[in-house]
């Protein structure tokens, strides 16, 4: 053979050698898998490989094994699903497994509507201790803090399931500084709020969150809530709102957020997106006009949404904010004067031009109650105030009054104001991302002893079945784009919300074909259905639907942290 033909077959082996797949062994390895990575586009089918708490490798990685091998049989893989309006500040204190939200593919938990667990001063933790003090010992936990940082970081110490990151709580900083009084702060008490939220920033926190409808954050002025957005824009912070109003002055209160947005140089986002009241409705047209102009003029406005027509909050939403000034006991014990009751009662009845009278929106037989105390949660748990109020042979208003002292608290209510055709057309928002307003406990005795909304355990289940599969409102593609990637990247966290290597490894393995939420208002506790697997940062936390006992979750910091280092 000449030698020329040699070194042509030398090289031909070469060359086919070098083609040959390569072999690489992963820690974990899913295959067969039908792969959304989070952007938005259509999926495909291939591999996903995890080394450590990172996603090493997505596509048909040939020659590829795993230490673990999971085959998913088809069936969808994507980032883990972001709640953007979490309450489960003190559910995961006391049960860290998250169970509500693993179930349905959640690996991420954003606080911060307006109150946070810091910063704290002496006279809130000995709030704070004493309310506790009132809890049955399953709620009791410690509270070693003082910042909204050292809470975020005592859950990840403590061990959790899932990750969790916060705003700051607008409102937190008020009660901080003045308490639960309605006036404007000063000029040194409005410079220490704001020094208190770049604190907040440089610890990690992602922005400022406002609740303003409700005492004492409906204290709060425009020009207040501008200047704490401009102590937090240079760190990278958005400004989130549940807005001064969802019903009659829907459009103003968007007007607000306009006004601070652009006063302060910062992105802002309107939490659970609404037009509350049948007479409000058609206003939803109008609201998205006026986002999608804000947008259009350069202006960062998105929103976030639960997808249900009711919503839940206190019978606090019930009453006007003059009554609630102080406090739970100075509220109470004012709606123990006769005249007062009188006042507020008329008040009630009024379709409210100044405050946001929920109660007026839905009619006391669209009230549904859930109580603290084990004697009315025995005998009414459940029931519409307009129930209780016959069974009692008073007037809704009184009785409500009547089991705000009862009870001892705000007492919790479900008001149903919303119209179904809006939440279609808010699912289709390009900037629409979803928060389930909600805290994360069990389908287990003792969470199971009082009512809560069905939107704890189904929101993210009920979007991917009732309104992906079903009725077809978003295709799949674009439902985890908005669950996952969306959301990471306005909130600037860094390497999370896709299925892309470098990026953390938390990933949802679901059927599209059976996910579904069961939770109803009468027998909200239970589980959603169709979530298999999930992983956070790399480690396995569901398997097969079921909680494996590992709590890798991290506290996931925002810009400012970062600029901090």
């Amino acid at each position: 053979m000449k030698k020329t033909n040699i070194i042509t077959l030398s090289l031909l082996a070469v060359i086919l050698w070098s083609c040959q797949p390569t072999e690489t062994t992963y820690d974990i390895l899913i295959t067969n898998a039908t792969i959304y990575d989070g952007s938005g586009e259509a999926p495909i089918t291939g591999k996903v490989a995890i080394n450590a708490d990172t996603i090493a490798a997505v596509g048909d990685l040939p020659g590829a094994s795993g230490e673990q091998e999971i085959d998913a049989e088809g069936k969808a893989v994507s980032p883990g699903f972001i709640n953007m309006l979490s309450w489960a500040t003190e559910s995961l204190l006391i049960d860290p497994r998250a169970m509500s939200d693993i179930k349905q593919g959640v690996t991420l938990e954003v606080m911060g509507e307006g109150w946070t667990m810091g910063p704290m001063n002496e006279a809130m933790r000995a709030e704070a201790e004493e309310d506790l003090r009132q809890q049955p010992e399953f709620y009791q936990y410690e509270m070693p803090w003082t910042t909204l940082g050292e809470y975020l970081q005592h859950l990840e110490d403590k061990g959790v399931g899932v990750n969790v990151a916060s705003f700051v709580g607008a409102t937190t900083l008020r009660i901080h500084e003045l308490g639960y009084e309605d006036r404007a702060p000063d000029g040194e008490e409005l410079g220490r709020m704001q020094d208190l939220a770049r604190q907040a920033m440089e610890e990690g926190a992602l922005g400022v969150g406002s609740s303003l409808i409700y005492a004492p954050a409906f204290y709060a002025e425009t020009d207040e809530l501008i200047a704490l957005c401009q102590a937090v824009a240079p760190y990278g912070g958005r400004y989130i709102t549940h807005m001064r109003s969802e019903a009659n002055n829907l459009l103003e209160a968007i007007d607000e957020v306009i006004e601070i947005a652009g006063g302060a140089d910062i992105p802002a986002e309107i939490y659970h997106l609404k037009a509350g009241g049948v007479t409000n409705w058609p206003k939803m047209d109008q609201a998205i006009a006026k986002i999608d102009s804000a947008r259009e003029a350069g202006l960062d406005i998105s929103t976030n949404m639960y997808n249900y027509i009711a919503g839940a909050t206190g019978l606090n939403a019930a009453m006007p904010p003059w009554v609630q000034e102080g406090g739970y006991k100075a509220w109470a014990e004012r709606l123990q004067d006769p005249a007062i009751r009188q006042r507020v009662a008329a008040e009630m009845r009024t379709n409210a031009q100044d405050w946001e009278n929920l109660y007026f929106h839905a009619g006391p037989d669209k009230v549904l109650l859930s109580f603290q105390t084990e004697k009315l949660r025995d005998k009414y748990e459940g029931q519409s105030l307009a129930e209780v109020a016959a069974d009692w042979g008073k007037s809704p208003e009184e009785t409500a009054m009547d089991l705000v002292i009862q009870d001892s608290s705000r007492v919790g209510a479900v008001y149903f104001l919303m119209s179904e055709d809006n939440v279609k057309k808010q699912l289709q928002l390009p900037y629409m991302a979803f928060g389930s307003d909600a805290g994360a406990p069990a389908a287990e005795e003792p969470w199971t002893d009082g009512k809560t909304h069905p939107r704890t355990y189904g929101n993210f289940a009920r979007l991917l079945g009732k309104y992906v599969r079903e009725e077809q409102v978003i295709p799949l593609e674009e439902a985890i784009y908005k669950l996952t990637s969306l959301p990471a990247e306005r909130l600037q966290l860094e390497k999370r919300g896709r299925l892309e290597p470098g990026y953390k490894a938390d990933v949802v393995l679901f059927d599209p074909e059976t996910i579904t939420d069961h939770a109803t208002f009468l027998e909200p506790h239970q589980y959603a259905t169709g979530v298999i697997h999930v992983w956070v940062n790399g480690t396995q936390v569901l398997q097969d639907g079921e909680h494996t006992g590992e709590f890798p979750g991290t506290f996931v910091k925002g810009p400012g942290a970062r600029m901090n280092k």
